[in-house]
């Protein structure tokens, strides 16, 4: 049994993109049909449910959800919802919007320290909450961690932790032991019995592959890996960056010791030898993705500047195979069909991700790919993407007034939209800006004439002349503004009576 892309779980949430999957099964991204979000599911993989095995799994795979369900922690992933769906079991969690932490260390080296201290300060508040339930990650590593936009770290997948009960030896016995060779505890290594120590000694490994960039054992073959950890002493983080505190070195050895006993007693303790090392509070740079962000200021709103990087573009819906040319015109159908629906989450990606193909087939300037792109931009502010819509629609407006000329009425209305995301944006006295520029070719009768449009744009420029405490400026605009309405349309227009109510709250017009 093959899963497909499209394919519904649950009657509600479908399958997008596969992004990722080990031997308990796969991961996809997915649409939540009921809410219009973006979520995870987890689905215990069909061709692993066989044989003597298949009861096992699903007690593996059920535990997971029941488990990682019993644990609040900001730190750890949500779950929405679980269930199975004939054959198979599916788990329903939150889409975490970041990069791994691989994929964080490889963009970056060396990987600054600090950072280093920063993920695993964090990671220890979350194994603290884990242990307390009690449950045994027995899988830490860098892929199973996610460094959020914020900054904030988000641990993945319990799919391999177990409630510390009577069975867990036994559970554990039936094959052979769960987690990555790299990242393995000597005794979870030998098959013994794992406890919070062991996710201590994987933490142990991943911050020396923070600070080293590589872990302390690898090797060709998963058992000369398991080898070096049982019988080799790791090498010393200061030996490759004398500039990491000795302190932080001490609790890299400590963690990587390989007598359990000889480790930190827990989690708490592991964060007291951090802290001294945490950045004190301070301003951030304002970059996304800087783990040192929530110790810098705890708590405080993300982002902390009124323009921010445009969010990361999720795994979208695939229109086609990978062998295949993606269908244009069977993309656009379902875009509209999702808009019909009110899917708006979910036709702004796949409009997002059929843009490039639709460019390489029809080309660039195609009318085609122009008729996507402004749907695209259309889509993204009914979404209430606005910072996303912006540079879309300025792209639209500069390429059709370098065809058409600065008076174009498609080009004007871009910019006007344009305009309209940066006022929800919080960005005033650009969008004053854009209206005062736009209004000239609104009320020229001999170039785009449109007496409506002009009307409701000096209405906007009289509200953010009051936004931006331009008190009598902002009355001249919108008493004179009163005027012309009242002599187009009569005292009784709505848009007369709403200029109206603002002049009186002014205080400027008595009745």
């Amino acid at each position: 049994m093959t899963v497909a892309t499209g394919r519904v779980v649950a009657g509600r949430y479908e399958l997008s993109t596969l992004i990722g999957q080990g031997g308990m099964g796969q991961v996809w991204t997915a649409y939540d049909q009921r809410l219009d979000r973006r979520v995870a599911v987890k689905l215990l993989r069909p061709d692993k449910v066989a044989g003597q095995e298949a009861d096992e799994l699903r007690r593996r795979f059920l535990r997971e959800c029941r488990v990682t369900a019993q644990v609040d922690h900001p730190g750890l992933v949500t779950v929405h919802d679980a269930g199975s769906e004939d054959e198979e079991l599916f788990l329903v969690m939150q889409y975490v919007d970041g990069v791994d932490l691989s994929g964080h260390l490889a963009e970056r080296d060396p990987y600054p320290w600090q950072w280093s201290v920063a993920v695993a300060a964090q990671l220890c508040a979350v194994l603290s909450a884990v242990h307390a339930v009690p449950i045994v990650h027995r899988d830490l590593k860098p892929r199973n961690v996610m460094v959020k936009q914020d900054g904030t770290v988000t641990v993945l997948d319990l799919g391999v932790a177990s409630v510390m009960d009577a069975d867990t030896t036994r559970l554990t016995h039936t094959g052979t032991p769960i987690g990555s060779p790299a990242y393995m505890a000597p005794e979870q290594a030998m098959g013994g019995a794992v406890g919070p120590y062991t996710d201590l000694y994987a933490l142990g490994v991943l911050l020396h592959e923070l600070l080293s960039g590589d872990v302390p054992f690898s090797g060709s073959t998963a058992l000369g890996v398991l080898h070096r950890h049982l019988y080799e002493p790791p090498l010393p983080v200061r030996r490759i960056r004398p500039e990491v505190p000795e302190a932080l070195e001490a609790l890299v050895l400590r963690l990587l010791a390989k007598d359990p006993q000889h480790r930190p007693a827990s989690a708490q303790e592991v964060y007291e030898d951090l802290e001294p090392l945490l950045p004190a509070r301070g301003t951030p740079t304002g970059s996304p993705l800087d783990p040192t962000r929530p110790f810098l200021r705890p708590h405080a709103p993300w982002p902390d500047r009124a323009r921010t990087p445009a969010p990361r573009p999720a795994p979208v819906t695939p229109v086609a195979p990978a062998t295949e040319k993606p269908d244009v015109a069977r993309a656009v159908d379902e875009v509209k069909r999702l808009l019909g629906e009110g899917r708006i989450t979910q036709a702004v990606d796949i409009l997002g991700a059929i843009l490039p193909a639709a460019a390489e087939q029809h080309g660039e300037h195609s009318p085609v790919v122009r008729t996507l792109r402004k749907q695209y931009a259309a889509t993204l502010m009914d979404d209430g993407q606005y910072r996303r819509a912006l540079p879309e629609l300025r792209r639209l407006a500069d390429e059709r007034a370098a065809e058409a000329g600065q008076a174009d009425p498609q080009s004007l209305r871009f910019r006007y939209d344009a305009a309209q995301c940066l006022e929800q944006l919080g960005e005033p006295a650009a969008a004053l800006a854009e209206y005062r520029a736009l209004l000239p070719y609104y009320e020229n009768q001999y170039v785009s004439g449109d007496p409506q449009l002009a009307h409701d744009v000096r209405r906007r420029i009289g509200h953010l002349l009051l936004a931006l405490g331009d008190r009598p400026a902002a009355h001249d605009t919108l008493a004179r503004l009163l005027l012309d309405v009242e002599r187009l349309h009569g005292p009784g227009h709505p848009l007369a009576g709403e200029v109206r109510r603002t002049l009186q709250w002014l205080g400027q017009v008595r009745g």
